[in-house]
């Protein structure tokens, strides 16, 4: 078994992962959206599973660096870890403050695509048990994937963005508390693959 750090696995971290595998297609958002869009319409992973679908998204036959995959196991204790936390702690990996208004921006629109292709994974979206409202927020979250990268840059921006990722993260981790009641979760050993 692979020894896993305790430590927050943050944005540059999985960025550096991502460029240490030669990966330059998908984003750390879009690799942890998707993770998340997994995790919130129940599906569970065994390591290897995991890997293997970070390897399909990313268009790589395997993982070739022991600290990718590390990371990546990292991240998927870490991101389930918060979302089945009682203090609704999930932390979406965005880039931080630092980074433009218009980087944030795209990089939340490539969060919620990879988080409506790894929901959409297991058909929840389409799934008629699913309650009005987060029939709503599946909307609301394709809608934000689609987000134009063209911001302006100042205090009411700065503020509407944070108020749109607080939106994002209140609304994913309702899904995961509809989604994952005891009987839902499942097992994606035998999930479709991505093509």
């Amino acid at each position: 078994m692979l020894e896993v750090n305790e430590e927050l696995i943050g944005f540059d971290a999985i960025a550096n992962l991502l460029v240490t595998e030669n990966v330059f297609i998908v984003s750390p958002s879009e690799l942890h959206g998707l993770l998340a869009g997994q995790l919130a319409s129940g599906a569970r992973m065994t390591p290897d599973i995991w890997l293997s679908t970070v390897s399909e998204l990313l268009e790589i036959d395997s993982l070739t660096q022991e600290g990718s995959k590390v990371g990546l196991i990292g991240l998927y204790q870490q991101t389930l870890g918060q979302l089945e936390s009682f203090g609704l702690e999930l932390a979406m990996l965005l880039p931080d403050d630092e980074a433009t208004l218009e980087q944030r921006v795209e990089s939340l629109g490539r969060w919620c695509q990879g988080f409506m292709t790894g929901f959409g994974y297991q058909g929840k979206q389409t799934d008629r048990s699913l309650s009005d409202e987060a029939k709503d927020v599946l909307r609301d979250l394709s809608e934000i994937s689609q987000v134009a990268n063209e911001v302006d840059d100042g205090e009411d921006s700065e503020a509407d963005f944070m108020q749109l990722e607080e939106y994002v993260r209140m609304a994913v981790l309702m899904l995961f508390a509809e989604c994952n009641q005891s009987s839902d979760t499942v097992s994606i050993a035998d999930a479709p693959k991505m093509h």
